[in-house]
């Protein structure tokens, strides 16, 4: 049953969690280990937790002697194999005193349009949650291409929330919550909950590169917001440095309520032995 108000967030049987470049990479990548500790302490109480995580290239630059992100797709891919690696290793490394076992899903655009792959995924993350394993998912950059890229890894949580049935979906961001315009403009104001169908025309949600290692934005995360709230997947969106108080159901963030209307999660649940 889908979490239909972030209060219910710490009694959710699975939830998605969404962290993007910026929050782990840089300066920032010790923030891997505040991360880590909000899903482990989840996870303990019984939360099936999925991470999607993005950072493979931003990750990876420093090793290629690379200032700032490439901008030819060979050289994003090449960062991507060297990154995606690396990646891994520092979150399995941070969830290893809590006896948690990571495991690497990367997926494409195509993955999820075609029924086969699609099926496939939904049934490999399933067996892993069954094993009381963590998937960490990210877009298989090594491969993918600009014509099918996801275009942002909101979008992929989104879609993998409801591709797993998940019962809520928790964004993380640079910022505590959205705003009806960009924070730094005046008259902006924060935005507690967007009610399921309520027109947002009005509001002013930035997009396009935010720094100088990833991609996305407010509107990018209204728009996967959306997206899984049509799915009958509630969805938060607040900071990365408030990752433990969203996933304890504290009154933070932006709430997106979910369609009560939605069709069931197609699946039956974690494949267990």
């Amino acid at each position: 049953m889908s979490v239909e108000v972030r209060a219910q967030l710490p009694g959710a049987r699975r939830v998605v969690v969404k962290v993007g470049s910026s929050s782990i990479s840089g300066e920032n990548a010790g923030k891997i280990q505040l991360i880590v500790d909000a899903l482990a302490e989840a996870h303990g109480r019984g939360t099936e937790v999925v991470l999607v995580s993005s950072g493979a290239i931003a990750t990876g630059m420093p090793y290629l002697a690379l200032d700032e992100r490439p901008v030819d797709l060979a050289t994003q891919q090449a960062a991507a194999a060297v990154g995606q690696n690396v990646l891994i290793y520092r979150y399995q490394d941070a969830l290893r005193p809590f006896a948690i076992v990571a495991g690497q899903v990367l997926l494409t655009a195509g993955d999820l349009e075609n029924a086969t792959h699609r099926s496939n995924a939904r049934r490999a993350m399933e067996r892993l949650l069954g094993l009381r394993i963590l998937p960490i998912v990210n877009e298989n950059d090594t491969v993918a291409t600009h014509e099918i890229r996801f275009g942002d890894n909101d979008r992929l949580a989104a879609l993998v929330a409801a591709l797993i049935g998940a019962d809520a979906l928790v964004l993380l961001s640079d910022i505590a919550c959205l705003y009806t315009r960009p924070p730094s403009e005046p008259g902006a104001e924060p935005i507690d909950t967007v009610a399921f169908g309520d027109d947002l025309a009005g509001f002013e949600f930035g997009s396009g590169v935010v720094n100088s290692v990833g991609t996305g934005g407010a509107a990018t995360k209204v728009s996967a917001a959306r997206l899984a709230a049509e799915s009958g997947v509630g969805v938060l969106v607040t900071s990365a440095d408030l990752v433990a108080e969203a996933l304890a159901g504290a009154p933070i963030g932006t709430w997106f309520a979910p369609d009560p209307a939605a069709p069931p999660a197609p699946h039956t649940g974690a494949v267990r032995t």
